[in-house]
């Protein structure tokens, strides 16, 4: 069974994605940047940035019957190796409990307001 969960972005139907798709007991979660997606602003800090993305990560899985807990691996792709430092502490304390596979990557994003995007696969509990 495959499902496709989307949260509005305009982005998701001009590039022609999904912000997840769930395939059996995986959620595959898209790239998602730091916009709120309520009022499609940016904030200026990494940190607020990857607090939005997180949320909308978690709210994105909520919606596809999975928890934040169900994540086993997670991407994080920033601009500047700089604000590693900042980004640390932020998803540190959100996956304390969790502790994920990780991999953190120094890229290019497709927009300059653009610091980090997180893309996340999470497996479903037994």
């Amino acid at each position: 069974m495959r499902k496709l969960i989307s949260t509005g972005s305009p982005m998701e139907k001009a590039a022609g994605y999904s912000r997840a798709v769930i395939q059996g007991d995986f959620c595959f979660v898209a790239g998602t940047t730091g916009y709120d997606y309520e009022t499609m602003e940016m904030p200026d800090s990494v940190e607020d940035q990857t607090r939005n993305a997180l949320s909308t990560i978690a709210r994105t899985l909520e919606e596809a019957g999975f928890s934040v807990s169900d994540i086993v691996r997670v991407q994080y792709f920033i601009c500047d190796a700089a604000d590693a430092g900042r980004v640390f502490p932020v998803v540190g304390e959100f996956f304390a409990d969790i502790r994920p596979a990780a991999t953190m990557l120094v890229t290019g994003l497709i927009r300059p307001e653009m610091r980090i995007e997180i893309e996340a696969t999470a497996l479903r509990s037994s």
